[in-house]
């Protein structure tokens, strides 16, 4: 990343490429207002659904440990630990979304929850990106993703807050804020948008909560526009 060249990474996860996905809808509007405000140039997109990464083999965690074995190894010598072409084609497929990700000024993630947590094609792309050290500066210990900002949107069919009859079961939320605290990103760098009760438009049950869906669609659109244009109020 550049201090003149902003650069966002925008990443999709729903399975669903229509209107009817709310997350697609709020990243849009994101990536949309940013290339207004610094042009196409830094944008890089990657639908996760729609092109899967692939899901991590024996040969990764293999490669993996013995990198943990050496200690810090700057990403740019990890190719010289590889063994055989197994670990060679995992690193192949893993240090171009490692590199994607350590370019960016700016992450921004759309996923819908699954199942009370991430469908599987973004948790694909988080164990692939996830590899020892990758994140580290070999020579200082600094966290290389601390200056990055990290959008997170997400939307539920449902609702998980205090007082809902699901409250306690978010298991996307807070996995989502652990897991890119322990990559290193600031917490004053994080943001999670929330849109919930997507479906209650469609789904007989939800019918009643028309009001709150829109209420919370609303702020979502509302935290997105102004996330987008710089602003930084705490997620």
């Amino acid at each position: 990343m550049t201090a003149d060249r902003p650069a966002l990474l925008h990443l999709d996860a729903s399975p669903s490429r229509s209107a009817d996905s709310v997350s697609r809808q709020l990243t849009a509007l994101f990536a949309d207002a940013w290339r207004e405000r610094h042009g196409s140039s830094g944008y890089r997109y990657r639908d996760v659904a729609a092109d899967p990464v692939p899901l991590t083999g024996g040969a990764y965690a293999t490669l993996g440990r013995r990198v943990e074995r050496h200690g810090a190894v700057p990403l740019d010598t990890v190719a010289e630990l590889v063994a055989d072409a197994d670990e060679e084609r995992e690193w192949a497929l893993t240090l171009p979304l490692i590199s994607e990700l350590l370019a960016a000024d700016t992450v921004l993630i759309g996923t819908p929850m699954y199942n009370l947590s991430v469908p599987a094609a973004m948790k694909a792309w988080i164990d692939r990106v996830t590899f020892p050290g990758a994140y580290t500066d070999p020579a200082t210990g600094e966290h290389l993703l601390a200056r990055t900002r990290v959008v997170v949107v997400t939307a539920r069919g449902g609702s998980y807050g205090p007082g809902t009859p699901r409250e306690g079961m978010d298991f996307q939320l807070p996995y989502l804020r652990c897991y890119f605290r322990g990559l290193g990103v600031a917490e004053s760098r994080l943001y999670l948008v929330n849109a919930d009760l997507t479906r209650a438009a469609d789904i007989p049950a939800l019918a009643g909560f028309q009001g709150l869906a829109a209420a919370s669609l609303a702020a979502a659109t509302a935290e997105v526009t102004a996330l987008a244009a710089g602003g930084v109020r705490a997620g």
